[in-house]
């Protein structure tokens, strides 16, 4: 493996000295860009109950740092964005809004322009009141605080560089885990047998944004890939999991920065593969990608954040309490009762807000030709593929979990089929429809930004 990365960064190093000469030779100016990255690890202990679980678990250990990882690009010092991975579960804007203004005070860059994603990983504190667990107040300031440190650093490191980019492919690391069974329920735990099909897609791009200084070496990199962050190397341990620990291996390997931003998995999972095999497959990947990226121009850095207003559902109990009893009697073994309560647990919340409007944000960037949005909520891959397929830019990615946090948001044949992902509670409370809603006004912005200031 090292001498493959070795042989892929002189390749690398040789193909951007090429088109810098080429660049030079033509006597055309040099592209106008400036990128800093920055990562700040979030410091945690055996205490802290970790997010992603039904009840509230601790780790015993941890391995591989839990980090802020942020990208600074900037044009000018009015034309900037700012792009932050998390290695948490989620974050709602109630932590990060306050985070956005202090970063828009200290650097310059305007909240519309900053984009905070989770990476979802199920093995760190959590920073969510969800299922049967609160989140850690000490744990959600100590990220705060990471966040913002990150972007300031990042900001403070800006240098000139060169955008390279591929979009390549993983289609092994997940599938959709959303199984249709003979008895016409949809998986949640595993295992099963009696497996009629999948019920959605699985979505294996893997976008790979590079950024390198004029002599080659790496700055930062930024991938995308669409599966829940689930799986640790050893168990019981605290962990950014497998896309955070290849991102941190390929940084030792390359250089640079990396940022992992996760994509539209609300509805996709590892079903099979060891968390040593998914890391190896996505370091894999993302070098073959790599090696293949080719320089794109950068001439516009745009965004565009809108709040966007969405309802709580009104629900049946009755009937939402069969739909989890009836699966978690045939399904939890001796852990059905207390999963039975923990939902029953979270209706009770949330029957006083029945019909309630709230608000969120959803968010487009432009990076040159290459187009990011950023939703609040773990979103069905079938949605984020809906977006991707209509953008007007060739090239399009979603960050799920961006900004905010508003539970899952299935499409509405999902909602008929049913399942954990659709069951009311403190992970799934918008109303039925709220995930389309979100793809026409995500097309909308899309359209606007070539307009953006």
């Amino acid at each position: 493996m090292v001498f493959v990365v070795i042989m892929l960064l002189a390749s690398l190093m040789a193909g951007c000295a090429r088109d810098e000469r080429q660049h030079r030779m033509s006597g055309a100016a040099l592209p106008d860009l400036r990128v800093g990255a920055a990562a700040v690890n979030f410091e945690a202990d055996d205490s802290m109950i970790l997010g992603g679980m039904i009840d509230g678990v601790k780790a015993s250990g941890q391995e591989g740092p839990l980090r802020a990882v942020a990208i600074v690009l900037a044009k000018s010092p009015r034309e900037k964005l700012a792009i932050v991975g998390c290695d948490v579960l989620m974050l709602t804007r109630d932590l990060l809004d306050p985070v956005m203004a202090e970063i828009e005070r200290t650097t310059g860059v305007p909240r519309s322009h900053i984009l905070v994603n989770a990476t979802h990983t199920h093995h760190a504190p959590s920073t969510v009141t969800i299922h049967g667990y609160s989140r850690d107040e000490r744990f959600c300031q100590i990220v705060q605080r990471g966040i913002v440190k990150a972007v300031q650093e990042a900001n403070a490191g800006l240098a000139d560089s060169r955008f390279y980019f591929r979009l390549g492919q993983e289609p092994t690391v997940g599938q959709n885990s959303r199984r249709l069974l003979a008895d016409g329920t949809i998986t949640w735990t595993r295992p099963h047998t009696n497996i009629v099909r999948e019920t959605g897609p699985f979505d294996p791009d893997l976008p790979v944004l590079a950024f390198r200084d004029f002599a080659g070496k790496p700055q930062a990199l930024i991938f995308n890939h669409s599966t829940h962050t689930i799986g640790t190397r050893q168990p019981a341990k605290r962990s950014p999991s497998f896309y955070g620990l290849a991102a941190q291996e390929l940084e030792a390997e390359l250089g640079g920065t990396v940022c992992f931003l996760e994509g539209a998995s609300g509805s996709t999972h590892n079903l099979s593969l060891s968390t040593d095999e998914m890391i190896q497959r996505i370091k894999t990947a993302l070098l073959a990608t790599l090696n293949q990226a080719e320089p794109r121009p950068v001439t516009r850095l745009t965004a565009i954040k809108r709040p966007f207003k969405f309802r709580v559902r009104i629900f049946d109990e009755a009937a939402e309490d069969e739909a989890v009893r009836s699966y978690c009697r045939k399904a939890m073994g001796d852990y059905a009762d207390r999963c039975i309560e923990v939902f029953r647990l979270q209706r009770e919340k949330l029957a006083l807000h029945r019909g309630e409007e709230r608000e969120t944000w959803l968010q487009v960037m432009l990076i040159g030709d290459v187009a990011i949005v950023g939703v609040p909520a773990e979103f069905f891959t079938k949605l984020g593929r809906d977006i991707k397929e209509r953008s007007p830019f060739r090239y399009t990615f979603i960050a799920e979990l961006a900004n905010d946090w508003i539970g899952y948001l299935p499409d509405l044949e999902a909602h008929k089929l049913g399942g954990y992902q659709t069951w009311t509670g403190l992970h799934s409370y918008a109303e039925p429809g709220t995930g389309e809603r979100v793809v026409e006004e995500a097309i909308k912005m899309l359209n606007e930004l070539p307009k953006a200031n």
